[in-house]
């Protein structure tokens, strides 16, 4: 069992989800990053999502666009990511990477799987990958012991969401709603049904993103999903923030906030 199956296996036993906060690297600013995250964590975040920036990132809104292109005009490259990795799972957190192919491509797939598993980190979000064109990935990723994880969409067939779910290997991310991230008033409605369409088709966990921001919203989702996933949110907290120290204030604070919804499981709403 990976660390990462571990996380959701103990949060499981909790009867609750598993809260997966996101955070490029490299942001609010080089050498920054790791404390914004470390006070996240000790918010109640259980597993950590750090997003290696990247200039044409398709599935990013505004606001997480908006902390990548000052990650990448303070000068954060792969490399940088990777000790951010090595910083974030120092703190005994599962610790994973979104990317985009390109950047990995860019980097050698086999170089970054092997050099993200000797940071320490657990697993790779590849929102733009799909399993027929993963060959290269999934040997090199098989070979370095990290998990892959690959989105599925409302708009997913039932074949679709079963092809997707068996190149996975950490959780399969559920995206609640069709479109780019960002914090939202509701969670997409479709979101259950495509969680109850993939648990059908996997033994994986499942986790939900897009679009979550309070902890009302977390208690919804964490209703029927293995995992909640909070992005936009997040970056918006630090974006808002004064200086590292407020920023840290404040994530911790949200994170709490959500932390306890995943906790209270509420009732879906509508």
């Amino acid at each position: 069992m990976s660390r990462l199956h571990e996380a959701f296996a103990a949060a499981k036993a909790e009867r609750r989800a598993l809260l997966i906060g996101y955070l490029p690297a490299g942001f609010p600013a080089k050498g920054d990053d790791v404390e914004v995250i470390a006070a996240m964590v000790r918010g109640g975040v259980d597993a950590v999502e750090i997003g290696l920036p990247y200039s044409d990132p398709l599935m990013d809104g505004a606001t997480i666009q908006d902390a990548v292109q000052r990650a990448l005009e303070g000068g954060t490259h792969t490399d940088d990511v990777l000790e951010t990795v090595r910083g974030v799972a120092a703190l005994g957190v599962p610790t994973l990477v979104m990317s985009y192919w390109n950047p990995l491509e860019r980097y050698g797939v086999e170089r970054f799987a092997a050099d993200l598993a000797a940071a320490g980190g657990v697993g790779v979000i590849t929102p733009d990958l799909t399993p027929e064109e993963s060959g290269p990935w999934i040997a090199a990723t098989d070979a370095a012991g990290i998990d892959r994880v690959y989105l599925v969409a409302p708009s997913s067939t039932d074949d679709r969401v079963a092809t997707v779910a068996a190149a996975s290997s950490g959780f399969v991310y559920a995206a609640s709603t069709m479109g780019v991230t960002g914090a939202r008033a509701a969670v997409g409605g479709s979101a259950h049904d495509l969680v109850d369409r993939t648990k059908a088709r996997t033994s994986l966990p499942v986790a939900v993103g897009v679009g979550v921001s309070t902890g009302d919203q977390a208690a919804e989702i964490a209703a029927y999903a293995d995992g909640v996933i909070v992005g936009a949110a997040l970056v918006r907290t630090v974006l808002d923030a004064g200086s590292t120290a407020e920023a840290c204030t404040a994530i911790e604070a949200l994170a709490a906030e959500l932390a306890a919804g995943v906790r209270r499981a509420a009732e879906p709403v509508g």
